[in-house]
């Protein structure tokens, strides 16, 4: 695939990102109601399975600062936040999926890249939590195994099963219109 091909791909697929992050946001865990789901990592996802890593972790950067202007939710603790668990999620998916591009690959990857982003987001809200939310680190470490442990897994869950379900026939659609 062509460079300009890359590039307006991740484009369209960070601007579909976007528009459902906006669109479709709400919390799944009572506990945390702000930590809240949203299938903006599914194009993402798509983005680096069809294009490789790096251009998923220049998606995952571009939608992070992006959400953090337009909704404001988070400032620039958010939109790192953001960029930590999509990147990692998406970086070792979509890696483990380029060496073995197979179904097996890309549930290989998608579990990898869940369990990466699970503890990425355990270490981020450790050190970022405190200072964004002006809570002690005990307060947060209180809160892992109840909310933040569990959200993650479920947000990286559903939208891995999502990507699954969907990628060959979007991926084949897009590679249609690319070439």
């Amino acid at each position: 695939m062509k460079k300009i091909n890359k590039m307006v791909l991740g484009g369209i697929l960070s601007g579909i990102s976007v528009i459902l992050a906006v669109l479709i946001h709400f919390p799944i865990i009572p506990a945390a109601g702000f930590l809240l789901y949203d299938p903006a990592d599914i194009p993402i996802l798509i983005g680096g399975f069809m294009l490789g890593p790096a251009v998923g972790a220049a998606m995952a950067f571009v939608v992070s600062v992006l959400m953090a202007v337009f909704t404001g939710q988070g400032g620039p603790i958010g939109a790192l936040m953001h960029f930590l668990s999509t990147g990692t999620l998406v970086i070792v998916a979509s890696y483990i999926y380029m060496q073995n591009r197979t179904r097996r690959g890309a549930v290989l990857g998608m579990l990898a890249g869940s369990v990466g982003m699970v503890l990425m987001m355990v270490v981020g809200n450790l050190i970022l939590t405190p200072i964004y939310m002006g809570v002690s680190r005990e307060v947060v470490w209180g809160m892992l195994l109840p909310a933040i442990i569990p959200f993650n897994m479920l947000k990286a869950g559903i939208n891995s099963v999502f990507t699954f379900l969907v990628y060959k026939k979007v991926s084949q659609f897009l590679r249609s219109i690319a070439d």
